[in-house]
């Protein structure tokens, strides 16, 4: 692949590439290959997001910048003892568009790691693994979070109307998972009752990360590659 259309000067300013035009040593070959391919490189640093991808046949690099409500060190350690939730706003946008995206960061005891989700390209394996820990008290976490994005949806609406129908898809998704939680939350309700907690969910319990993994990458995997990278 040809590398002399490359935005150097702007690749320089964010340290991808280094004064003498090397790709930095902390982007494995791998890595290097596949941001030239059209994914995303992914940076992370306490509240703030960077995200860099090479466009128009190579010679533009795009560069979104955005911020969480939260540390991303916080989030990670916070994690590990119960599902931690986030906003994270896209800051290359005007205050008045519509920028916010909330995320769920997920520890999988099994595998030892922090999984994310999107509440909205994940919503139904996001609220499956809610479900499956059969903490009342989490389940309403999650309902609360849900309320507030379908909430933040409902006042783009007005303000955006060219993509009101966009807007009014996620809404749907967003209300489809309230309803499941009001379901789940209720059937807990009755079991409990009934002496007996157990809920059979209509997933594969044993997969539920393998699962929305397997998700995730699919729907990701042509767009983007998620990098930890630090200048």
């Amino acid at each position: 692949m040809q590398h002399h259309n490359l935005p150097t000067e702007d690749l320089k300013t964010y340290g991808i590439i280094d004064e003498d035009l090397t790709f930095s040593k902390k982007l494995s070959a791998d890595d290097i290959q596949k941001f030239l391919s059209g994914y995303t490189i992914v940076a992370d640093n306490n509240k703030n997001r960077a995200t860099f991808q090479l466009t128009d046949n190579n010679t533009q690099l795009k560069v979104i910048f955005l911020e969480r409500d939260k540390s991303l060190s916080e989030i990670l350690r916070n994690s590990k003892e119960k599902v931690q939730y986030t906003d994270i706003k896209d800051l290359t946008k005007s205050p008045d568009k519509w920028n916010i995206e909330k995320k769920a960061f997920i520890f999988d005891k099994e595998n030892e790691k922090i999984v994310e989700f999107d509440f909205i390209k994940n919503a139904a394996s996001l609220t499956a693994i809610i479900a499956d820990k059969k903490d009342i008290q989490e389940l309403n976490r999650y309902k609360i979070e849900l309320q507030k994005l379908k909430n933040f949806l409902y006042d783009k609406i007005d303000q955006h109307p060219q993509i009101a129908k966009e807007i009014s898809n996620d809404m749907n998704i967003v209300s489809r998972e309230i309803d499941s939680v009001n379901n789940i939350a209720g059937d807990e309700k009755q079991m409990a009752k009934s002496g007996n907690s157990k809920i059979e969910l209509n997933v594969n319990d044993k997969d539920l990360y393998e699962d929305a993994n397997q998700m995730i990458e699919d729907e990701e995997q042509q767009q983007e590659e998620k990098r930890k990278f630090k200048r």
